[in-house]
């Protein structure tokens, strides 16, 4: 039987394997996606929103929780495409939120405290600073550990950690370190804001001197304010004052820290204009303070600036504990958070006695 002619045009087309191969060998690699800062500032963003609505739902302090997320996504930061964002987050939006801050603080609030009760509240954060460096040198820690404690608890809680971070930087100091002294601070602060007032009441205080015990004591403005108005309104309006003068003495605290242990991104080589030069965000800080002393902002524009400033520090707080190797968190322990706990203790008790003292 004679050989059925095949008609090729009718059989379904087949691929041409060794040209594929060809193609593939020949053809020129794909451009390597480009960094962004999209993908780490992306999922920080998601972070703070959960830790917002979880804050506003079961009344847990937004810092703390903030911290506990970050913490729990930090298998994200061993992908590379997260990098660009998380170091943004942690550093550009941390030195926005601290511009903003200055806008709550006027140089009329720290000079209607008086003389007196001014340098009382000096003293008592000078003894709170030097409180945090003791105390990390009893635990064997080192002085950075010291300056972070001291100064988050002396000052205004994360957002002073965060400034002090950005001066000491994490060649001196591990991530891991400083995201255990943000989440004691935020413990301490949020512990503070519940017994504090009761405290208070407990010592038969007027309204005047509970205002100045817990503004003067406790760390976070928020829940600086919260406590003294749980105690009385009287108390809460004094207490807004007393924190707020801390916040303002935020810049001269961290420029003198810059000055005796200088900036880690300066070397000692660089002339001396450029190691004494001020970041610029402090100077942005007091620029602002200056600003809101000079022209009068409408509360609605001033409580939209403390929101963005609050949403950024979330925002930075979180890519900082992304960033942290749990690992090295395992290996260090507990022992930075004792300095914060002696800090704050010596504060409470320096605060006490500068009331019983001025009255």
């Amino acid at each position: 039987m004679a050989g059925k002619e095949i008609d090729w045009d009718s059989l379904p087309a087949g691929a041409d394997l060794f040209g594929e191969i060809h193609l593939a060998e020949h053809a020129p690699s794909p451009a390597e996606p480009r960094d962004t800062v999209f993908h780490g500032l992306a999922i920080c963003a998601i972070a703070a929103a959960a830790a917002a609505w979880l804050s506003e739902h079961y009344h847990f302090p937004i810092i703390l929780l903030g911290l506990l997320i970050g913490l729990s996504l930090s298998f994200v930061a061993k992908d590379p495409r997260s990098h660009l964002g998380l170091d943004f987050a942690s550093r550009t939006c941390l030195r926005f939120g601290i511009v903003l801050l200055g806008l709550q603080v006027t140089f009329g609030q720290i000079g209607s405290l008086g003389p007196e009760p001014f340098a009382a509240l000096i003293a008592i954060m000078t003894v709170t600073f030097l409180a945090g460096i003791v105390g990390a040198r009893l635990v064997g820690q080192s002085l950075y550990t010291g300056i972070l404690a001291g100064g988050a608890t002396a000052i205004c809680g994360a957002s002073a950690a965060m400034a002090l971070y950005s001066i000491i930087g994490r060649q001196r100091l591990s991530q891991a370190q400083f995201a255990i002294t943000l989440v004691v601070v935020s413990l301490a602060s949020a512990l503070a804001m519940s017994l504090y007032p009761m405290l208070a009441e407990y010592l038969h205080l007027s309204d005047r001197q509970a205002g100045f015990l817990i503004g003067a004591s406790i760390h976070d403005v928020a829940q600086a304010i919260g406590g003294g108005y749980a105690f009385s309104e009287a108390a809460g309006s004094y207490a807004a004052i007393v924190k707020l003068s801390r916040v303002a003495l935020l810049a001269p605290v961290v420029i003198i820290t810059g000055l005796l242990i200088g900036s880690a991104d300066k070397s000692a080589s660089d002339p001396a204009w450029k190691r004494l030069a001020l970041p610029w965000f402090i100077v942005a800080f007091f620029a602002m303070v200056l600003f809101n002393s000079m022209v009068s902002i409408p509360a609605p524009s001033r409580d939209f600036a403390l929101s963005v400033s609050k949403g950024l520090l979330l925002v930075a707080v979180i890519a900082t504990a992304m960033r942290s190797r749990l690992d090295l968190l395992m290996e260090t322990g507990m022992k930075p958070a004792i300095p914060v706990i002696i800090a704050t203790l010596v504060s409470l008790a320096a605060s006490f006695a500068a009331v019983m003292l001025i009255g």
